[in-house]
């Protein structure tokens, strides 16, 4: 009987010790364990985020992200993508939402907005909305924001519509495309679905971007007071814009006052504002202050351009038209080219030629299909008279 009560006794105390050590270890296991902050947050995770240093250098590539952010909604910047898409164009737009969801938004979860000049099918709707982390919103696009204004000639519009259809010049006869151009340049910012937002980033169909973004973008827009980011810039086509830049001028002799005195007019004129030497930011993406354009300088830019026809008597975009304005009304350190983005519109690439940079980031994407350096850019033109440091082989890429 005494042996019995040792067996027990040893039973229970061998209990005993499992139990307190299983207590031990799933009170251990609740523990919190915070990244260290010289590992960047997973871009796997929706319950973090990371910010972008404060004291990145204007126009230079915002260092990688170290401080854990909290995702609270009121932690993030009033921001919006925003596409201008067609029915049709839904199965081109897709994979542009699935790219710029995968390389960043699933972890910010910021808003879109479509919009499009005919009501959107529901289709479109919910193909998207599933698509999205963020909420959707779908607009219609006001008539008078996508029509003929009532002070144009539209007999001298078609006839320039032919000529140029018998020249070959792209889009030289759209009449869809010139309403675009025309929107895009002086309506999209107006329209109500982004009036709660003050920064957005466009995105067009068939698009792609090729590096993980692991830090709030918009943030850092807002952070460092930057207007206006870009990843591609290039030469227009000169016979659509015959005279925007004569325009420009006149515009600019009424109204000195809208140009700050470190303005980048040496990026957009050879000349000292003699001539236009037709560099621009190509703008299917663009990522911008709302509240630019809003202003008074653009405003009165684009009525001025406006009424003066050439979005229907030539076939003036909104791309030479938004670079122009912002290379006249914001100080150079407002813009921001994202050499870090990696992004591609055909037929051009946007591709980070630093090695570290691009495998850091995990871009997939060639380098030698860069096109900043090459001869048709005006990437290099950019680098130069903003006196940025190019990287150490950029000429292996030119």
């Amino acid at each position: 009987m005494a042996r019995s009560d040792a067996r027990l006794i040893r039973f229970a105390a061998i209990a005993a010790a499992l139990l307190l050590t299983i207590f031990i270890l799933s009170k251990g296991s609740t523990t919190t364990y915070v990244a260290s902050t010289n590992q960047a947050p997973s871009t796997g995770s929706s319950s973090s985020t990371s910010a972008a240093s404060a004291n990145v250098k204007a126009n230079t590539t915002p260092e990688k992200p170290k401080t854990p952010v909290s995702s609270n909604p009121k932690d993030k910047v009033s921001a919006t993508f925003v596409s201008l898409a067609r029915n049709r164009d839904l199965w081109s737009l897709i994979g542009s939402i699935r790219s710029i969801e995968d390389r960043f938004n699933k972890q910010f979860k910021y808003d879109w907005v479509f919009l499009n000049d005919e009501p959107f099918t529901e289709e479109f709707k919910r193909t998207t909305t599933a698509l999205v982390s963020g909420t959707t919103k779908f607009g219609l696009i006001p008539k008078e924001h996508w029509s003929f204004p009532e002070w144009i000639d539209l007999e001298k519009a078609a006839k320039t519509r032919e000529d140029m259809k018998q020249k070959n010049i792209i889009y030289g006869d759209s009449i869809s495309y010139r309403h675009m151009c025309r929107f895009e340049s002086g309506f999209f910012y107006r329209h109500e679905l982004l009036q709660d937002y003050e920064y957005y980033w466009r995105v067009e169909p068939d698009t792609k971007v090729y590096c993980d973004i692991e830090y709030d973008i918009f943030k850092f827009m807002k952070d460092n007071n930057k207007q206006y980011g870009f990843t591609i810039s290039l030469h227009e086509y000169a016979a659509t814009i015959e005279t925007l830049w004569q325009t420009t001028r006149e515009f600019i002799k009424e109204n000195p006052q809208y140009l700050p005195k470190d303005n980048m007019m040496d990026f957009i004129s050879d000349d000292g504002g003699f001539s236009y030497n037709l560099c621009h930011f190509w703008s299917n993406f663009e990522i911008g202050n709302l509240n630019f354009w809003r202003g008074e300088a653009y405003s009165k830019y684009f009525e001025y351009l406006d009424k003066a026809g050439g979005f229907f008597y030539e076939r003036w975009g909104d791309a030479p038209v938004h670079s122009i304005a912002a290379a006249l009304f914001l100080p150079r350190d407002q813009i921001h080219y994202f050499n870090d983005v990696g992004y591609y519109h055909v037929p051009f690439h946007n591709c980070p030629i630093d090695d570290k940079l691009r495998l850091e980031r995990k871009c997939m994407c060639n380098p030698k299909d860069d096109f900043t350096f090459k001869g048709y850019s005006c990437g290099e033109k950019f680098h130069t008279v903003n006196q940025l440091e190019k990287p150490a082989n950029w000429q292996d890429y030119s």
